[in-house]
């Protein structure tokens, strides 16, 4: 899948290296234009349809953050490329699809653009198509704890759940909610198999009940009450895994 580009770097040499490694070892990525700041790379996204930019941390007149709150609703992947590692933590919480070290491994950066293609080549396939899982409906049972025994609720009636600490929500198609004291994880290896994904650190979801996909930083879901909810890049391929 071929894939638009835009490198974002205030380093003439470091833009040259990085574009030709792309030109060399990733053909599928053609590189639309080049950025030395913010305002510059601005104009770039605006005015192109992009699926990926390569964007560097410090820049003159502000940073790669800086420039992702001015786009605000992102809808191509990000690929952080920075000589510090102190920007780790931001970079996951502005959702960046991959952190690339300088000087750029090849094959860490070939690692980021097949990650990012796959995602692409998924959503591509999703669009303007009715999202419909690989699996049927399953018509099973779990059983949640309770104080004087245990509830059996069935597994098409949960839309999603939520993390709360060691607990967890289930948010029911009824519109109720169940508190168990029992984490995340666990309801994720007890619904193995039965059409529930994790889409995010503090949440599951009932692929089953989803009516929509949105593009934007990482993506989100749609459910069927109407209920958005952030996909996490690092979950983002797993959950498109479900749609064919």
């Amino acid at each position: 899948m071929k894939l638009n580009a835009i490198i974002v770097e205030d380093e003439e040499t470091s833009r040259d290296i990085l574009k030709n490694y792309l030109k060399k070892y990733c053909p599928n990525v053609s590189v639309l234009g080049e950025a030395s700041n913010v305002e510059e790379a601005l104009l770039l996204i605006r005015n192109n349809d992009l699926d990926v930019v390569f964007l560097d941390v410090e820049m003159p007149y502000g940073n790669a953050f800086d420039l992702l709150d001015k786009v605000g609703n992102i809808n191509f992947e990000t690929v952080f490329v920075t000589a510090y590692n102190h920007y780790a933590i931001d970079a996951l919480n502005a959702h960046a699809s991959y952190y690339l070290m300088k000087p750029i491994s090849i094959d860490e950066l070939i690692k980021a653009v097949d990650y990012i293609t796959e995602i692409k080549t998924k959503e591509t396939a999703l669009q303007n198509q009715v999202l419909v899982p690989k699996t049927n409906n399953a018509n099973g049972k779990i059983t949640i704890p309770q104080l004087d025994g245990f509830e059996v609720i069935n597994t098409a009636d949960i839309l999603y759940c939520k993390a709360d600490d060691n607990y967890t929500e289930i948010y029911l198609t009824n519109n109720k909610k169940k508190l168990v004291s029992k984490t995340l994880k666990y309801f994720e290896d007890v619904l193995v198999g039965a059409n529930f994904a994790r889409v995010h650190k503090s949440y599951l979801v009932n692929v089953t009940e989803v009516v929509k996909y949105v593009k934007g930083k990482g993506g989100s879901v749609v459910l069927s009450n109407g209920k958005e909810i952030m996909v996490s890049a690092s979950k983002k391929a797993d959950f498109l895994s479900y749609f064919q």
